[in-house]
């Protein structure tokens, strides 16, 4: 008998397995990800991560797959996304299944949902926009309000001035919701709680506090209180708030890229909040 995802964690994990700090090589990432989409947790597995730039080492590798099979999706400049796309219709196992678009230092706000409307044409393809850490975040999230474009936070990185802290990130979630912009998340959320990672000492988002944030801010918190609920720390009490979320929330926080998919299953089994029989494949 199979065993049924919460609607709250369906296609919650994209495979960022390629990139920091993973760093697994596309040819083994490949078929490992094939792997967790026939595993008991695959609907839980969202896309495959991939930079425009290894569009032409992944050909060779996917070639075995069945034809538009693999799910990719695609982290691109935002200059190069016309020839990103279109390089991907040429690659027969892959399907775009969405685009995380990086700005230039110099892009204007003001410019990016013209320019990628003329990119994109009639191409039907869900759009997450990358929000700068500077002065034009509120003006690009504004310009995003109502387009069908959405926005990617990034939560961490490779060094710790990448991590924005709670207030910084309270601040977007809140700004987000209030403009009806849907989002994904990268980066940084290794764990579902909030955690000080042991071998960097930075303090680093847990996917479980973003999910009672975005909730609490769709429900009309101030952004003190989406701070709290980002600092959290006690499993249990967070997962207790988890459990009276609407899956509805999954309409603002769309995603979230992994470098390891399973560690989320792991971990969300532990919590209580999915049931155990999703993890053994993992044994």
């Amino acid at each position: 008998m199979s065993v049924e995802v919460p609607p709250l964690f369906a296609g919650l994990c994209d495979d960022a397995a390629v990139f920091p700090p993973g760093n697994l090589p596309l040819a083994d990432a490949v078929p490992a990800y094939g792997r967790h989409e026939a595993a008991a947790y695959a609907p839980m597995v969202g896309a495959f991560v991939l930079a425009a730039k290894d569009l032409e080492r992944l050909a060779p590798i996917a070639d075995n797959l069945a034809p538009r099979s693999f799910r990719l999706s695609l982290t691109v400049p935002l200059h190069q996304v016309a020839a990103a796309v279109a390089y991907v219709d040429e690659i027969a196992p892959a399907r775009l299944e969405s685009v995380e678009v990086a700005l230039p230092d110099d892009a204007a706000s003001a410019e990016v949902v013209p320019f990628l409307k003329r990119a994109l044409g009639d191409r039907a393809v869900p759009v997450y926009i990358e929000l700068p850490r500077d002065e034009r975040r509120a003006e690009l999230v504004n310009a995003l309000s109502g387009t069908g474009f959405m926005a990617k936070l990034r939560t961490g990185g490779v060094s710790a001035d990448l991590y924005p802290d709670e207030t910084e990130l309270a601040a977007a979630v809140a700004s987000l919701t209030a403009a009806g912009v849907p989002f994904k998340a990268t980066a940084g959320l290794h764990h579902a709680l909030r955690n000080t990672d042991p071998q960097t000492k930075f303090e680093q988002h847990g996917f479980l506090n973003l999910f009672t944030a975005t909730g609490a801010a769709l429900d009309g918190a101030e952004e003190e209180e989406l701070a709290e609920l980002l600092a959290d720390r006690d499993g249990t009490r967070v997962a207790d708030r988890v459990r009276t979320l609407s899956p509805e929330v999954r309409n603002t926080f769309r995603s979230f890229g992994t470098c390891s998919v399973t560690e989320p299953v792991e971990e969300l089994a532990g919590l209580g909040l999915i049931d155990t029989r999703l993890t053994e494949d993992l044994a």
